[in-house]
């Protein structure tokens, strides 16, 4: 049956708006997979059975309704979650931020992503970057890496010099406490991935060209320099893992298998309860007889391609 002649199946209001929901994480899963095949040729790297489609479904929506439970009860308690997702390019700290932000209002839960500080920025304190992006009371804020790029990128190619790394070892577990004394929660994730699967994932974005974006020459040299990064990285965890501010790994090289077990981990770091909510009646609409809706231009309206 070809596409023009596909009939869709009928589903009642309720049930379209919920398939909806359900097919944007559908929808990025699909696109994961897009052009895997394309690449069996091209690399040898075998994967073990990840976790069923339906499984992986039914845990991750459960978790986050837990994620949003956990939303309401920061805004209520005016708390401050802050989480540091870390790991080497390619790890999959994207696709795991995305996950948890999918449900969440962004006014409370943001992703704090910076670029290259510029010549001001790098004349500054060096976590004087990071400070005015830390949350206020009821924010929850993801980093999507953080003030440990002087530990690993800025270390290894070299834009830090011995003395700025070593400075920032015995600044960081300071800042971190400091942090905790203000109330702030700190979660810090490492995401570990082998270089087998870093090298499959790197040319998924070779070969994807909606994904190439996602490749720096940055990003190039990681592979060039995948053992320098294996020493600073173990040298970073045993220097900055605190009774403050704990390191966890998540082994991510299963996407899947990360996302919920990172999730449920991030869930039980957080002494989150249900909050009562009041019950809300929709308003009847008001009608004014006398009015007259008054007919637009036609340019005005979007072509209806589809």
């Amino acid at each position: 049956m070809s596409v023009a002649e596909h009939k869709p199946v009928r589903h009642t209001w309720v049930e379209e708006e919920l398939q909806d929901s359900f097919d944007e994480e559908l929808e990025m899963e699909i696109d994961d997979e897009r052009i895997a095949k394309e690449l069996r040729g091209i690399t040898d790297l075998d994967h073990k059975e990840t976790i069923d489609r339906y499984t992986y479904f039914h845990e991750l929506f459960r978790l986050q309704a837990e994620l949003v439970k956990l939303q309401d009860w920061v805004i209520h308690t005016n708390y401050k979650l802050a989480v540091i997702f870390e790991g080497r390019d390619a790890a999959g700290k994207g696709g795991m931020i995305k996950r948890i932000m999918q449900r969440l209002n962004p006014r409370v839960c943001r992703v704090v992503a910076l670029p290259a500080p510029n010549a001001r920025e790098t004349s500054q304190w060096y976590f004087q970057l990071f400070t005015p992006h830390l949350p206020a009371g009821g924010e929850i804020v993801l980093f999507d890496r953080s003030w440990y790029n002087r530990a690993g990128v800025e270390r290894v190619m070299g834009f830090a010099t011995p003395d700025e790394v070593e400075q920032f070892f015995q600044d960081v577990p300071e800042f971190e406490r400091m942090l905790a004394r203000s109330g702030i929660k700190l979660i810090k994730y490492w995401f570990s991935i082998t270089d087998q699967e870093q090298q499959h994932r790197f040319l998924m974005r070779i070969h994807d060209p909606v994904k190439q974006w996602k490749l720096s020459p940055m990003d190039l040299q990681s592979r060039i320099r995948w053992e320098e990064y294996t020493k600073v990285k173990e040298e970073m965890l045993n220097r900055t893992s605190l009774p403050e501010a704990h390191w966890y790994i998540v082994e991510a090289n299963d996407k899947k298998r990360a996302r919920l077990n990172c999730i449920h981990h991030l869930l039980q770091q957080v002494p989150y309860e249900e909050v009562p909510h009041e019950q809300v009646t929709l308003p009847e609409r008001v009608f004014n007889p006398n009015y007259e809706r008054s007919a637009l231009p036609q340019e005005l309206y979007v072509p209806k391609i589809y």
